[in-house]
């Protein structure tokens, strides 16, 4: 005899399954973001650093990429990869309070980089590679506002700040600065402006990895589930036969 789910193991497998798409909408949306990476640099450092773009859209490609510098922490030197079909421009402004360096004061720095002329289609992304140094030595983090611009004039502005606890719509690429000697010693001028280090662990391929662990635990609870409602159904229509 053909055993069939009685309403209450309709609606838990119901329930199982939005789990289930609850966690693949989860995975997409901590993939989705623009990320700095890697996202940790020691103080005082130079270090080269990608700044991932994903397309989240459907049907549209993503045309300009704009990432600003902090002004509140200027960086004396900022060098940029070319990226084939990519133009980049770099704007510079003068600084209040100069940077004082081994080579003399700095009194103008990179604030804003603006790719343009290529295009990152849906479901890809790309990279953007920055070389920046020294890095500050007073603060703990740098934030990178950045705006992602479509074919359809469209923009999503990557600016929220981070807040401790609390998880933003737009989270602005982050940063984070260890004190000198925590991680390790720093890169010199000439290795990181030469653009060739090797990439690193993402903020945003952790946040994948995570996301893919829980779809599989939720796709591996709702099979186990209905395994089960189907052995005790089964069951039960055995003994009433």
């Amino acid at each position: 005899m053909t055993s069939k789910l009685t309403s209450g193991s309709r609606r838990t497998a119901v329930l199982l399954s939005t789990a289930v798409v609850s966690l693949v909408a989860a995975a997409a949306v901590a993939s989705a973001h623009v990320t700095v990476n890697p996202n940790t640099a020691q103080q005082g450092s130079y270090t080269k650093v990608s700044f991932r773009v994903p397309n989240e859209e459907k049907d549209q490609a993503t045309t300009v990429v704009e990432v600003d510098l902090p002004a509140d922490h200027p960086i004396a030197s900022v060098s940029v990869k070319p990226v084939p079909g990519w133009t980049a421009a770099a704007t510079t402004s003068a600084l209040a309070t100069p940077i004082k360096t081994d080579d003399g004061d700095v009194t103008q720095a990179v604030t804003k980089i603006v790719w343009s002329g290529g295009k990152i289609d849906p479901g890809q992304f790309q990279e953007f590679d920055v070389s920046l140094g020294p890095l500050p030595k007073d603060t703990d983090q740098l934030v990178f506002k950045a705006l992602q611009t479509y074919a359809d004039g469209s923009v999503v502005r990557w600016i929220d700040m981070p807040v401790a606890g609390q998880e933003a719509e737009h989270p602005a690429p982050v940063l984070h600065l260890t004190a000198a000697g925590a991680s390790g010693a720093s890169a010199s001028p000439s290795v990181a402006l030469s653009a060739v280090d090797k990439s690193s662990t993402s903020s945003d391929g952790a946040a994948r990895a995570l996301g893919v662990a829980g779809l599989g635990v939720g796709v591996l609870g709702f099979g186990t589930a209905i395994v089960a409602l189907r052995r005790k159904n089964s069951g039960t229509n055995n003994s009433d036969s």
